[in-house]
């Protein structure tokens, strides 16, 4: 069943990137002075969006296709737990994000550091999930 596989693959791609973000680099962003550490989240950020909304996007859709072709719940669940990344970053992690990101670079002090610090530790949420529905996944597909 290629949706199935398809929601797999696309779920561990995922959680490996999320998991990249939080064990690489923002362990190294953090070694920067706080106006390095500011100039080099927000681009980052840009980045990791582009990349990331469309793979929760694409793993719910196959996950969900992959449910409704073989009538498998887990395949549903491991879609669900993927697609509550996008609430979860709109309501818990967009407030830090909006206050980075309006953040001159150039008036970057501790308060920045403070916001990184605990964007990292709600990022870790969205690895979380985002490993979750990779196991569910792979539960579903054996």
């Amino acid at each position: 069943m290629l949706a199935g596989q398809l929601a797999l693959m696309a779920a561990t791609a995922f959680a490996g990137a999320a998991i990249y973000i939080n064990v690489a680099e923002q362990p190294a962003r953090l070694q920067l002075d706080d106006r390095a550490l500011l100039s080099e989240w927000k681009p980052a950020y840009r980045g990791g969006t582009a990349m990331q909304v469309p793979l929760v996007i694409v793993t719910f859709l196959l996950g969900t296709l992959a449910a409704w072709q073989t009538g498998g719940m887990l395949w549903l669940a491991g879609a669900i737990v993927m697609i509550l990344n996008l609430p979860y970053t709109f309501l818990a992690i967009m407030p830090t994000n909006n206050r980075l990101m309006a953040t001159v670079d150039g008036d970057a002090g501790s308060e920045v550091r403070t916001l990184v610090k605990a964007w990292g530790r709600l990022h870790a949420v969205r690895s979380a999930l985002g490993v979750a529905a990779a196991l569910i996944f792979l539960k579903a597909s054996l």
